[in-house]
């Protein structure tokens, strides 16, 4: 008997080749570059120089703290505000708010964090009109050495992407079901979360939690612009190490990325351990009187929310200032000059890469989903769970042996290995709820196996591929690392453009960059909407 496929169909060979060869292209290379790029770091005396390196001990205490203090603080905001609001009418008005918080890639809100707390920022402006500050505070709110205003961006940042993560698990009818039998049994809501649905839903968090505290090692951009400089964090030491013409030093690079790994390796553990050892035991205390229900608490969601529109308005702000100087609390006059002088050329590089990424992967993730072995789906996911800094330095000394580093064809391949996982992360659940009558009832009337997919499945999932193409185009825009050593410095995104401007330039010019970033995931997101609106007025239309 044939193996059956997700559609309830049978999966022939051939089809399963299908669906494992553009995996197989976009992932395959992967094995070679890493040997490749780590078989220097078998050399003892790498290590050693490592180890005696005088900026190792500050940056990787630097790293350990941004990513420790950032992914709890995530996982607090996130756990705090579905413990409270779910469900609720203020859950369902954050949720609607999710697509445009997604759309602010790291990087710009970065910038736009640096421009609120630096001490020449807005907080600071508004501080000096009632303190009569004349000059900027000698205070380091911004890159201070311990990384804690990174950590202050990572967990504000993360926190959208779990709260984007909890908003689709908990739209899934038994979960709701749990909520729904929790509550009738006179459960608070906040007992209903700790007893029924956060030991439910914890492991099932596993992989998005793993990707944060794997982000929070390994990230660069925003570790550029928030985090401490002299020495800088981690990765981006390794960063540094890994672009150096010396290949001693480029070993070192290599050693220190398998200690990020390690890294990751060890708090993934000791997560685990936590959750088998305290967390879960903990969910069932014995003896635990019931309270009354108590209503949510208002507003906690207000900050969140206030700050991610307090940053897009100063990006904006400051690409419309002609002149701005301490203390003003708003420029003294406003134009379009900056824009009119923009450099566009990093704003169009990104929409043809971000577009070639997403048409490439949308194949190859429905084909995946229909007819690829689903019981290797934590394959897809390794670029997200484990440190960026490994996985890059293998695809860049594989493009190196293959000859097409500096190429539009070798960037493309770059970040399909990150754009891959998110749009299936963003079809599985439709995938799997489809009706999969219908499917049978198509086959049963004639259609072929990809015919039916064609014909019925996928414009039934219009909607969720529309939005898994808005989700990949804004992962693609987001890409610092991959673009920097695949690009090979002939191609600049706006992503790097601003990255490089952070490091001194003008501050309109940065800003016109970073709320560039902003645009071009919002204009994916507002025509997927579109897109999806437009066809569902067709289809009634047709009835």
């Amino acid at each position: 008997m044939a193996p059956q496929g997700p559609s309830g169909h049978g999966r022939r060979p051939s089809a399963l080749w299908l669906a494992a060869l553009p995996v197989a292209l976009i992932l395959g290379p992967l094995l070679p570059g890493l040997y490749w790029a780590l078989a220097p770091t078998l050399d003892a005396a790498v290590w050693q120089a490592l180890w005696v390196d005088a900026q190792w001990p500050q940056a990787l205490q630097a790293t350990l703290l941004s990513a420790l203090l950032g992914t709890a603080l995530g996982v607090a905001i996130a756990a705090v505000l579905a413990t409270l609001y779910y469900p609720s009418r203020r859950w369902a008005d954050l949720q609607r708010r999710m697509p445009l918080l997604l759309s602010v890639p790291h990087a710009a809100f970065a910038v736009g964090l640096f421009f609120l707390l630096s001490p020449s920022g807005w907080l600071a402006r508004a501080l000096a009109q009632g303190l009569g500050w004349a000059e900027p505070p000698a205070w380091i709110t911004v890159q201070d050495p311990y990384g804690l205003s990174l950590a202050l961006a990572l967990g504000i940042k993360e926190s959208w992407f779990l709260l984007w993560v909890l908003v689709a698990v908990l739209g899934e009818q038994q979960v709701q079901r749990h909520m729904v039998v929790a509550r009738s049994l006179g459960y608070s809501r906040v007992q209903a979360w700790r007893r029924v649905l956060w030991p439910r839903l914890l492991p099932r968090l596993g992989w998005p939690l793993a990707a944060v505290w794997a982000y929070g090692l390994s990230v660069v951009d925003m570790a550029v612009i928030l985090g401490p400089g002299t020495p800088p964090t981690l990765a981006v030491l390794i960063w540094q190490w890994l672009i150096d013409p010396d290949a001693a030093m480029q070993a070192q690079g290599g050693a220190a990325s398998l200690v990020l790994l390690a890294l990751f390796l060890l708090g993934a553990g000791a997560a685990r351990w936590l959750w088998r050892h305290t967390v879960h035991r903990a969910a069932y205390p014995a003896g635990e009187r019931r309270p009354a229900p108590r209503p949510a608490r208002v507003g906690l969601h207000l900050p969140l929310l206030l700050i991610g529109y307090a940053v897009v308005a100063v990006l904006l702000v400051w690409s419309l200032a002609e002149s701005w100087f301490f203390p003003a609390l708003w420029p003294e006059s406003l134009s379009l000059q900056t824009w009119r002088q923009a450099d566009w050329a990093p704003f169009w590089t990104t929409l043809w890469l971000g577009a070639a990424a997403v048409l490439l992967c949308l194949p190859a993730a429905l084909l995946w989903l229909e007819w690829g072995p689903q019981r290797v789906n934590a394959v897809l996911y390794v670029p997200l769970i484990i440190p960026t800094l490994p996985l890059v330095a293998a695809q860049y000394a594989a493009l190196l042996q293959l000859q097409v580093d500096g190429t539009a064809l070798g960037l493309v391949w770059s970040h399909l290995l990150w754009v891959l996982p998110y749009m299936v992360l963003t079809l599985i659940g439709p995938y799997r709820a489809f009706d999969r009558r219908l499917m049978t009832t198509a086959r049963a009337l004639g259609a072929s196996p990809l015919g039916a997919c064609l014909r019925v499945k996928w414009p039934m999932l219009l909607k969720p591929i529309l939005a898994a193409l808005a989700v990949g185009f804004a992962v693609s825009v987001a890409q610092y690392l991959p673009t920097l050593f695949a690009g090979g410095g002939r191609f600049v995104t706006v992503t790097t453009e601003a990255v490089a401007l952070s490091a001194g330039g003008n501050r309109r010019v940065l800003a016109v960059q970073a709320m560039l970033q902003i645009a071009l995931p919002l204009l994916g997101f507002g025509l997927a909407a579109l897109l999806s609106f437009w066809a569902g007025r067709c289809r009634k239309g047709l009835r």
